[in-house]
């Protein structure tokens, strides 16, 4: 029987600039940064208060999972913003909306409240886009 997740992948286009994003703008920590062979690396990220999760930035690359057309196929579907990978949560949604716009975070929804809480959207530097929530 399966107990629970430890892993969950984000596409990105390019893994030092999606490092950059979610370590230095979103405030997640490394959990592994290793290589994996030629042209190949083993990022993964956490948010500071679930390490247990691990989210990897798995880059769009020719031969792992993609051939060469399907490759450039989901990079631009990437780009184009298409993907809605998770519901990011916080305590205080102002301040936190305040201080990732600082950073550079684009937002495409301001916080609202919803019948669900208050929710913000928000792009990676590849264009997967996420919410922030606060529940109410």
């Amino acid at each position: 029987m399966i107990s629970k997740i430890s892993h969950v992948s984000i596409y990105v286009l390019n893994q030092d600039s999606a490092h950059d994003f979610y370590v230095n703008k979103l405030g997640f920590q490394v959990a592994t940064d290793a290589p994996m062979g030629p042209g190949m690396r083993w990022l993964t990220v956490t948010p500071p208060d679930q390490p247990d999760i691990e989210i990897t930035l798995m880059p769009i690359i020719s031969g792992m999972m993609f051939d060469d057309e399907s490759a450039e196929q989901m990079k631009k579907l990437v780009k184009r913003g298409t993907f809605g990978y998770a519901v990011f949560q916080c305590n205080d949604i102002y301040a936190t909306y305040e201080e990732l716009k600082a950073k550079g975070v684009e937002f495409t929804k301001a916080p609202k409240e919803e019948f669900y809480g208050i929710e913000a959207l928000f792009k990676d530097d590849s264009g997967n886009w996420f919410s922030l929530g606060q529940k109410m």
